[in-house]
């Protein structure tokens, strides 16, 4: 089955670039006007003129930092100011942080709590009455294969991930009967700037997919007849996924260990 979202909205945060920017080329192409959040303005102006142009979708801008408390309500406001309202939610902003906890400076890593988890909570959390009120779309929250086991070494941030699984799953069992389809979408490495903002590619396991191979694995969940809670991009990453689940706790963590550290 393949969805057609023509006729309604979707909003994506993270969406100038990455993963958000190809999930707006893929809704887009599948007839859904789109809200497009992220810091950099000009990044999202020249994605809104190309899809607008490749498309003929209706594309709305609103450049935001969203790490930052209150910020759901802040956001569901400003549309319902414009007299709009969304069908679909894909909440893929957010980022790494890579080194021994002990060195890690403490203001990023509140962000990265904040933006990853807190952020994501708070926008779901306002959105979603009206996501179940429309139930032609679907919530898509980007987690990780992080989410799978603790990372020594990047200690946060496979924590964050691990909360997004979690969180996503449970929802999507809460909301099982209302027409919303609910994922969350688990990549491993995926050529993006995510590592640009980690500070190269050390932490990188196995084969890089690159953001269509991932987004493409979301649509398809989405197009299925009974949509998943969750869902890993690439079999390998399934097949590492499903090992570390049954694995001792303690094995998986020397492994995870093994693969990010580079000190």
């Amino acid at each position: 089955m393949t969805m057609t979202y023509a006729g309604t909205t979707a909003l994506i945060t993270g969406a100038s670039s990455g993963l958000g920017a190809e999930f707006a080329g893929q809704f887009a192409a599948r007839g859904s006007n789109l809200v497009l959040v992220a810091r950099r303005a000009d990044r999202l102006e020249e994605l809104a003129q190309a899809l607008r142009s490749r498309h003929g979708v209706t594309v709305t801008v609103l450049p935001m930092d969203l790490g930052r408390a209150g910020v759901g309500r802040e956001l569901f406001d400003s549309l319902a100011g414009r007299g709009m309202t969304v069908d679909t939610l894909i909440n893929n902003a957010g980022f790494g942080t890579h080194g021994p906890l002990v060195e890690e400076d403490p203001e990023t890593i509140a962000s990265e709590i904040s933006l990853n988890v807190a952020a994501l909570v708070d926008i779901t959390r306002a959105f979603l009455p009206e996501l179940l009120a429309s139930g032609k779309g679907a919530l898509v929250n980007v987690a990780s294969t992080a989410a799978f086991q603790p990372i020594p070494g990047m200690a946060v941030y496979g924590a964050t991930k691990a909360f997004v699984l979690s969180f996503t799953e449970a929802v999507a069992h809460e909301t099982k009967n209302s027409g919303l389809n609910v994922l969350a979408l688990c990549p491993g490495a995926t050529r993006t700037e995510f590592f640009d903002v980690l500070g190269g590619e050390a932490a990188a396991v196995g084969k890089m997919q690159t953001s269509e191979q991932v987004v493409g694995t979301a649509i398809k969940a989405l197009d299925r007849k009974d949509t998943p809670g969750s869902v890993v991009s690439g079999w390998l990453n399934r097949v590492t996924a499903g090992v570390a689940q049954r694995l001792p706790r303690a094995v998986t963590v020397a492994i995870a260990a093994r693969a990010v550290q580079d000190w």
